[in-house]
């Protein structure tokens, strides 16, 4: 979930303080944004690109979603039919409002945490991720640093995907050993890509 600069515009958007989901058991419910500055979904274009690549491996997946801010991601994961998400979260208001989103789908394997995604990867790994969500702000340019963290402290599964998310004007992160990008695409100011893990 990036926050992106006042100045910058996301490349597709859903209305205004609402988030729609894309597809699956929860298609077109829409959700409440935290009123955080900068806060905004992924586009509905970008997920729905997203998980075009993953279909049909989100089916089961343990997911992990950094930088959660609306949930977008790791929701609509769990509405395409990922077993469990641990949503990661700072923002006092947009942990509560994802806790409320949750709620009110009546989600079940979701956990919401409020601490600092580094914080989060710099402690021992409980679990072990088959998806990994990383849509830090574009400001941070920390994507980097987040890979290793996650391929150092054992956070992902044998054969994980990782979701990368940056401005476009940005360099490509370097990506640990055996780490290969399987798809790439831009829209607007916004590169995603997704990465297949060792």
């Amino acid at each position: 979930m990036t926050r992106q600069r006042s100045s910058r515009r996301s490349a597709v958007s859903s209305a205004p303080g609402r988030l729609r989901i894309v597809a699956g058991k929860w298609r077109s419910r829409l959700l409440k944004v935290a009123a955080v500055p900068g806060l905004r979904p992924t586009s509905e274009r970008i997920r729905e690109t997203l998980f075009n690549w993953l279909t049909p491996g989100i089916h089961g997946a343990r997911c992990l979603d950094l930088f959660a801010g609306t949930g977008a991601l790791g929701i609509e994961a769990m509405s395409r039919g990922a077993a469990s998400v641990t949503f990661v979260e700072q923002s006092r208001e947009a942990f509560s409002a994802l806790r409320e989103a949750c709620k009110e789908l009546g989600v079940d394997g979701a956990t919401v945490l409020k601490i600092d995604a580094l914080q989060f990867l710099r402690s021992s790994a409980d679990e072990s991720f088959d998806l990994v969500f990383l849509d830090p702000p574009f400001a941070d340019d920390s994507l980097a640093d987040l890979c290793r963290l996650l391929d150092d402290g054992g956070y992902l599964a044998e054969g994980a995907r990782v979701y990368l998310e940056q401005e476009k004007a940005q360099a490509a992160p370097a990506l640990p050993d055996g780490w290969v990008i399987a798809h790439e695409k831009t829209a607007g100011n916004v590169r995603y890509s997704l990465v297949d893990t060792p």
